[in-house]
């Protein structure tokens, strides 16, 4: 079993419903969703192209996904996970557009901002007591050859490559894609999208998903609200 710490809105926001429709599955109910077709997008094109987004669900990554470390307990995770929220104060993101990172599509922020890397990094560092070390077949599966000196560092400390000043808060919408694919997919990424964005979107709580077996869909266990007061 793994466990993730990621932000995603609530169930039924407007954003959560649409990216539903989009990868095709809601991650809250772990049901299958009908996915939104666009013209010139075949369906088996589109469902080969959100495989990916669709095991993990629509988050965006603060504590990347892990198994328990020796000693540690799903109850154990939960009670560290509750007071964190208790004392952190909700925020906003600035406003997300449909963006190409790397050879896929995700929702990013068009203005990066310091609150949420500073928040992801407090979380990649207080849970990592839950953290299992990596098995040498995980850190294969991240491709080493392909990052950086400090990112494969990062990998080795915190078991995954792209914190504190590597992280890029980004909501994945597409697997890997070749230019093709890709100019087929931006315009209906864009017009799927378009309702739901240009406005800030509220980090208003830390939600723990769950991978109940490998290569099971990932999905959201608890929603932990952030009830921290202002000052």
């Amino acid at each position: 079993m793994r466990y993730a710490l990621y932000f995603t809105p609530s169930e039924d926001d407007p954003l959560t419903r649409r990216a539903a429709a989009w990868i095709g599955r809601d991650a809250y109910t772990n049901r299958r969703i009908a996915q939104t077709l666009a013209e010139g997008v075949s369906a088996d094109l589109l469902k080969a192209a959100t495989a990916s987004p669709r095991r993990y669900g629509f988050h965006a990554t603060l504590k990347a996904p892990f198994r328990l470390a020796d000693g540690e307990s799903e109850d154990d995770l939960m009670s560290c996970l509750t007071a964190f929220c208790e004392r952190a104060r909700p925020f906003e993101l600035g406003p997300l557009a449909v963006a190409r990172l790397g050879r896929f599509y995700a929702l990013m922020q068009t203005t990066p901002g310091a609150r949420l890397a500073s928040f992801a990094g407090e979380l990649v560092e207080l849970f990592d007591r839950f953290r299992a070390p990596l098995a040498d077949d995980e850190i294969v599966r991240r491709n080493p050859e392909d990052l950086t000196e400090r990112q494969r560092q990062y990998l080795r400390r915190w078991g995954y490559p792209y914190v504190f000043d590597e992280f890029r808060f980004h909501m994945t919408l597409t697997g890997s894609l070749d230019e093709v694919d890709a100019a087929l997919l931006e315009p209906a990424l864009k017009a799927c999208f378009a309702p739901v964005l240009g406005k800030p979107v509220p980090v208003t709580a830390v939600t723990l998903f769950v991978e109940s077996k490998p290569g099971e869909p990932f999905v959201v266990a608890a929603r932990v609200p952030l009830a921290g007061a202002e000052g």
